[in-house]
């Protein structure tokens, strides 16, 4: 039980660590509102001594350069939505409860097409390993799913002193 309980936990902490990691993200947005985002961003640029003409400097001077208070705000609403389903998946993984399970298994197979698309644009060993271990926790979950019925022991204690005299 407790190799199971370790699996579940591990996944769990991952997820919350996302979850963390993206309200983080968010909250530097919001710091971003009411900002000179194009020139804040060229500093970022300069001062990490980045060529601006290549590929991610560019995308992410084009990404400043359209910004939009109403765009930040909506970045970061949708980092906070990301995150309160991070940490309820991780808190129901934690405590092993099936609906989060599930809720694993379903979001994991959506970034499953998106994995493997990257990993055929541009072949490397991040989106290797990204869908590798997004793959595995899929399988890991649905196996475990298959393996324990819905019925527990706790279930099956209810059903015995409901039918005792």
């Amino acid at each position: 039980m407790k190799k199971r309980a370790f699996g579940l936990r591990t996944i769990a902490v991952v997820e919350g660590v996302k979850g963390l990691v993206v309200l983080l993200a968010g909250s530097g947005a919001l710091l971003l509102v009411n900002r000179d985002v194009q020139v804040l961003a060229e500093r970022v640029v300069h001062h990490l001594h980045l060529d601006p003409a290549r590929h991610f400097p560019a995308i992410f001077l084009r990404a400043a350069s359209h910004s939009t208070n109403g765009r930040l705000k909506l970045l970061a609403l949708g980092a906070l939505v990301y995150s309160v389903m991070r940490f309820i998946e991780g808190y129901g993984l934690w405590n092993a409860r099936r609906w989060a399970e599930w809720f694993a298994v379903a979001t994991g197979v959506i970034y499953l097409p998106f994995e493997a698309f990257a990993l055929l644009r541009r072949p490397g060993p991040e989106p290797f390993i990204a869908l590798v271990i997004n793959l595995a926790v899929v399988i890991y979950l649905v196996l475990r799913i298959r393996r324990e019925p819905r019925s527990s022991v706790k279930a099956g204690a209810e059903v015995d002193a409901a039918t005792d005299p």
